[in-house]
């Protein structure tokens, strides 16, 4: 039986470049990946669907998260070093992937604004720091301003230069019973501008939890643009992946 779920809803901009990926390893390493991508376009889904794969076999292979993204960051950036500069813009993604391994703690690394989080014994704790302008600027960036993403060519260092943090960050948890909880910005924002438990809102088994964290996403989304402006109706893209992890 699976211990993982997926669910997307697509908001009111048409068109969909948010996808997930499982990957296990012949060593029994398996990484859970979610990408939000940047753009609308039928070339950017496409593109991140395939990154995603690369990141989820990459990370699996080598039983650890941070591992695993930083060989794919860096492999797409030599790609694209020597590409046209008068070429449409190539296509990007916030990223984030969390790795569970036989005798080994959770690793979890990301490169962007999209989420990880462990609930356990009832509290949902976020591992990641979005890596967007809100964060740069906690007294007024705009979150929606992202400073790290896969298929960028800036290094660590350019971007810690930047913005005051590295293209890649990654952290490690000790290995325990939880669900893990990975979410695009779409997901989780609406939920944290309501002020609501995330823990309450991701209960169930992971597919019941999936699919009412976006849907409940979405209708808070519209609900808030909608009270902003009557005459305006807004929601992004909303898109988790829920497992439940035992060691």
């Amino acid at each position: 039986m699976r211990n993982y779920a997926t669910a997307q809803l697509t908001g009111t901009d048409p068109g969909q470049c948010d996808t997930t990926a499982v990957f296990t390893a012949p060593s029994g390493a398996r990484a859970y990946v979610l990408l939000d991508g940047i753009g609308r376009s039928d070339a950017a889904r496409d593109w991140v669907r395939g990154a995603a794969r690369r990141l989820a076999r990459s990370a699996a292979r080598r039983g650890d998260a941070e591992a695993g993204l930083r060989a794919v960051y860096d492999a797409y950036a030599a790609e694209r070093a020597d590409a046209d500069p008068w070429a449409p813009r190539l296509p990007k993604a916030a990223a984030v992937v969390a790795v569970t391994a036989p005798g080994r703690p959770l690793t979890v690394a990301w490169c962007g604004d999209s989420r990880a989080y462990v609930i356990a014994r009832g509290t949902a704790r976020r591992l990641t720091n979005d890596h967007n302008l809100r964060r740069v600027f906690p007294s007024g960036g705009n979150r929606n301003v992202i400073t790290s993403c896969l298929g960028a060519l800036d290094s660590d260092q350019d971007v810690k230069n930047h913005y005051g943090h590295p293209a890649i960050e990654a952290i490690t948890r000790p290995a325990e019973n939880c669900r893990l909880v990975l979410a695009s910005d779409g997901a989780y924002e609406p939920h944290e501008d309501a002020c609501h438990p995330l823990a309450d809102e991701l209960a169930g088994d992971p597919r019941e939890a999936a699919r009412h964290f976006v849907d409940i996403a979405v209708r808070r989304a519209i609900a808030s643009s909608r009270a902003v402006d009557p005459a305006r109706t807004y929601a992004d893209n909303a898109t988790v992946l829920v497992a439940d992890i035992r060691p």
